[in-house]
């Protein structure tokens, strides 16, 4: 099925230790590709770690700024000594992936800088689309895939991914005052950022994630409609779809209380399911 060198390259290790389960899904890539992938994943690592390793806004912009420097050195074809930038340099080089995704990349991370949750849902979905997805259609470049098709997946897939992952990571984000939660939604449904703060969970939060939940799986189901077009190479950047599945079947069975245990944890089997849709060229 695949086949890892016994000594990972700093991308590869660096996305197994902070996107483990984007790991598991570039391991379907060919040995060709997957490095590559690895350096993306890394790259994304690096600036959506960005706010939470700084001590104020100004300089988590300035952390963005240097990688859009960076950027653009790539681009100019002398990239700095830095290991990351030089992998993603030959993945640039290999594959002429398109120097305004990463713009587009950079520039919707800088909405981590302000703690204010976004005004409403399609907001949300359009950080999402930002981050999440265009790292996606970066990754389908990677795998050779960039038709219209492909790219409207990719969204779907990016999207309902985020959307995942930021829902996951509601008792993380609270801890430090933060919410991805829609103001307007919340408002809507009588819940207090008070009370998301102090981890109080109750109808409101519950009523609050499932509409969030609701708007991942309908990306799900639009993005599963295209599948009988999508060419097989494109699966390890959409194979994080199958992982969605799981974490949303485990937030319904919390109630969609996205501070009880079972939603931190990893479902059991997930490299065996991966492993059986991809067989199946399903995501």
């Amino acid at each position: 099925m695949f086949r890892l060198s016994p000594r990972l390259s700093e991308p590869a290790s660096e996305v197994r230790r902070l996107d483990h389960d984007r790991f598991l899904c570039t391991l379907f890539a060919s040995e060709a590709e997957r490095e590559d992938l690895f350096a993306l994943y890394a790259f994304n690592q690096e600036v959506a770690r960005i706010r939470e390793t700084v001590s104020e806004p100004l300089i988590g912009q300035m952390r963005l700024q240097w990688w859009r420097d960076v950027m653009d050195a790539i681009y100019a074809g002398d990239a700095p000594r830095h290991p990351i930038a030089l992998s993603l340099a030959e993945a640039v080089r290999r594959h002429e992936l398109t120097r305004t995704l990463f713009d587009r990349l950079i520039d919707a991370r800088a909405d981590d800088l302000d703690d204010n949750p976004p005004p409403d849902t399609a907001a949300l979905v359009t950080y999402a689309e930002g981050t999440s997805a265009t790292l996606t259609a970066l990754s389908l470049e990677v795998l050779g895939q960039r038709d219209g098709v492909a790219e409207e997946v990719s969204r779907k897939v990016g999207v309902a991914w985020a959307l995942t992952g930021l829902l996951r990571s509601v008792p993380f984000h609270a801890g430090r005052g933060r919410l991805y939660l829609p103001a307007r939604l919340m408002r809507e449904r009588g819940l207090d950022a008070s009370e998301v703060f102090r981890r109080r969970s109750g109808p409101a939060l519950s009523a609050v994630v499932y509409e969030v939940a609701q708007e991942a799986l309908r990306c799900l189901a639009e993005a599963r409609h295209l599948a009988p077009v999508v060419p097989r190479r494109a699966l390890p950047a959409l194979l994080p779809a199958t992982l969605a599945d799981g974490y949303l079947k485990r937030l319904g069975r919390a109630g969609y209380n996205p501070f009880d245990e079972r939603v931190q944890v990893a479902p059991l089997g997930r490299l065996v399911q991966l492993a059986f849709n991809a067989y199946r060229g399903r995501y």
